[in-house]
């Protein structure tokens, strides 16, 4: 099994867990989960960077959002952009990942649990 596939396997466990859990999530949890679906052009001078102002490589990178404000809103994440558009829930335009590695459900999961907790750090 090569890591990626790993990767995904070890995500869809954890988020499959999430939803009858008390424990929040936290940024460490999601990052590894950012960072592969979004770090190609969410980090230092990659293209998502540039045209949003968004960025993956920190935790106060992605709490800051983009250069309209921010893309999350801890404790909702119906109101948060973020999840709104890794889920599916914006134009089909503005679905991210826009590389077609879309989001498993789990992960997708994760990502929701780990804002409707507090996205703690």
């Amino acid at each position: 099994m090569d890591m990626k596939m790993a990767f995904v396997l070890v995500t869809s466990v954890i988020a499959s867990g999430l939803a009858g859990c008390s424990k929040p999530v936290t940024y460490a949890d999601v990052e590894p989960l950012l960072m592969d679906k979004c770090g190609t052009c969410h980090t230092d001078d990659q293209e998502g960077v540039v045209k949003s102002g968004f960025s993956v490589s920190s935790y106060d990178a992605v709490m800051k959002g983009t250069r309209l404000g921010p893309v999350i809103v801890p404790g909702s994440a119906e109101s948060s952009t973020l999840y709104r558009m890794v889920s599916g829930e914006t134009d089909p335009k503005i679905h991210m990942p826009h590389n077609g590695s879309w989001l498993g459900a789990g992960q997708i999961k994760m990502i929701r649990h780990w804002i409707d907790t507090g996205a703690r750090q």
